[in-house]
Order: C-alpha cells, then sequence, then structure tokens
C-alpha cells in the first residue's frame, strides 16, 4: 500500500458521507421512536470509508427503488424468475468487483443510510423501513438493500464470505471479498472456525473490517465477555491484523488498503456515542435508543438540530 493510494481517495467525502450517516439515523429515530443509534455513531466512519472509495464496486445508473418482498424463492413459483438479492444496490458483480457481506444484521439502518449517501439506495428509501411487503427491514435479510445473505445469528457472515472468497480464489477472480462486522461476534464459536478455515485456505483476498464498539445488547462487552486481546488472538489463528482509530479516516483507509499474503483484519476501535455526546447519558444502555419521554425526545430534537449546522 502506497501513499498515493490513500491520497488519491477523498477523505473529504467520507466524512460527509459519515455525517450524513448520523444524521438520516438520527432523524429516523427521532420520527420512529427508536433505532440502533450507537452503531450509526460508532460505524460511521467504517462504512463511509468502504462505500466511498475503498470497495471496488460496480457502477450503478442511478440510486435503485427497494423492491417490494416476493417471500422466499422456491422451485416453481414465480418468485423465483424475478427474485435479487440486496447485492444489487452494490452493482453488477465481475471478478475484478469487490463483494460486500454485512454480517451484523441490526446495523441495516445504518447500511441502509450508507447507501442512500452514496446514490445506492434511493433518497427516500427509509420511508420503506420496517413496513409490511418491503425489503427495507429492521433486521437485513438477503432481500435487503445492501444485503448478499442473510446471516442469522451474528457470525456466520464469515464464513459465508470465506466460502465465497474460495470460490473466487479457484476460478482465478481478482476481487476482494470484504466482511464487515461487528465485535460482539467474536464472542460466538463459529467466527473463530471461521478464521482457521480461511487461514488453511490462504484466502489472500479475503478482508474483515470491524466495528470494535465494545458493546452488545446485554452490556458492555467488558461485563459480558471480554474479547481481548483480540488482536493477539486474531493473529494467533493465521490472519494479518491492522488495529486503528476507527473514525480517523486517513489511518483507517491506509490499513484497508494494505496488501497481505493473509486473510486480513482491520480492527476499528470506536466511540458507540461519537457525534451524539448526549447518548452518553444512556450508558451502560446504547444498544437500542428509544426515548422514555417527551422532555428527552425535545432533547434529541435539540442535538438533531446541532448535528445539521
Amino acid at each position: 500500500m502506497g501513499e498515493a493510494q490513500v491520497n488519491a481517495l477523498n477523505l473529504a467525502e467520507m466524512e460527509r458521507i459519515a455525517k450524513g450517516i448520523r444524521m438520516r439515523v438520527l432523524a429516523h429515530t427521532l420520527s420512529n421512536n427508536g433505532g440502533y443509534m450507537s452503531q450509526a455513531c460508532s460505524a460511521a466512519e467504517l462504512l463511509a470509508a468502504m462505500y466511498g472509495g475503498i470497495l471496488k464496486l460496480g457502477a450503478l445508473d442511478g440510486p435503485i427503488n427497494p423492491p417490494p418482498f416476493l417471500g422466499v424463492p422456491m422451485v416453481g413459483t414465480p418468485s423465483v424468475e424475478n427474485y435479487t438479492t440486496g447485492a444489487q444496490f452494490h452493482g453488477p458483480k465481475s471478478a475484478d468487483n469487490d463483494r460486500f457481506i454485512i454480517s451484523p444484521a441490526h446495523y441495516a439502518l445504518v447500511v441502509y443510510a450508507a447507501l442512500i449517501e452514496t446514490n445506492r439506495l434511493r433518497e427516500d428509501g427509509l420511508d420503506f423501513f420496517n413496513k409490511d411487503g418491503s425489503t427495507v427491514e429492521m433486521i437485513g435479510a438477503e432481500h435487503s438493500p445492501g444485503f448478499e445473505t442473510t446471516t442469522g445469528s451474528l457470525s456466520q457472515a464469515i464464513s459465508q464470505a470465506g466460502g465465497i472468497a474460495i470460490a473466487r480464489k479457484i476460478r482465478g477472480e481478482s476481487g476482494k471479498t470484504w466482511v464487515f462486522m461487528s465485535d460482539g461476534e467474536f464472542q460466538e464459536g463459529q467466527t473463530w472456525e471461521a478464521l482457521q478455515a480461511s487461514a488453511f485456505h490462504k484466502l489472500s483476498k479475503l478482508r474483515v473490517i470491524v466495528d470494535v464498539n465494545a458493546g452488545q445488547c446485554d452490556g458492555p462487552m467488558e461485563s459480558v465477555m471480554s474479547i481481548e486481546p483480540l488482536a493477539d488472538k486474531v493473529k494467533a489463528f493465521g490472519w494479518d491484523v491492522s488495529v486503528v482509530d476507527g473514525h480517523d479516516l486517513s489511518e483507517l483507509t491506509a490499513a484497508c488498503l494494505m496488501e497481505s499474503e493473509k486473510p486480513h483484519m482491520v480492527l476499528c476501535y470506536t466511540d458507540p456515542v461519537r457525534g451524539l455526546p448526549l447518548l452518553d447519558e444512556r450508558r451502560p444502555s446504547l444498544h437500542y435508543l428509544r426515548f422514555k419521554s417527551a422532555e428527552e425526545h425535545s432533547k434529541y430534537e435539540r442535538a438533531y438540530e446541532e448535528m445539521v449546522k
């Protein structure tokens, strides 16, 4: 990885995307009295970097309208012929393009916001969020915008991506296979099985970017089950590892562009209240924001007004 590669990226545009992600998720949370706000705060720069220049994705003619949910495809049913996954929002697949697999499905709202900010999902895409018959689901599935697979329980996506990377290696494709993960997934045994298998098969084009925000639905990671020292553990499974400040776009992009002969993981240590310090009052319960009173709702409205400036 050279300095010229980093300089070629538009970090200012990534900053704009990250701010837009936080603003859209907070606006949605205010309108719907609920949202995964801390995930937007922690992962905004990660997804802004990926969609803003790191990923080599197929070009689109314009933002895509979220299609209706046609049901689960089954042999002999009309839905099979018309069925498309959320991968269509990443553009046409090719041997040279990257694949991007989203693992933590509860980050869906944040992913949708990133797609809107990068003109891959239409501007009013969040109006379809969690509506009957919509693919813009609260918990992303394989038909949801940006989602290529249904990851089920946390940690399944890295196994799925490993299989995709093996197939691409056999075919001699040059594109990378990326996975976006959350740190809570390292409490799952399947993650470590997938890491071991990926190293064994020498999947040098497999890349993982992790939002290490130190939180999960049951509270702080340290109080549930610590995963540290995470970098040392992942290295012990045969991976190259970079540890970065997940809000420093220069540092983050440089790590993502690093070449490696092994699978490579970028551990991005993040702040779950970045850009919305008011959220710190909620500690240690940061996983999901639902307002407790009209007064609290008004406080977040004022915070949104400040964020817009």
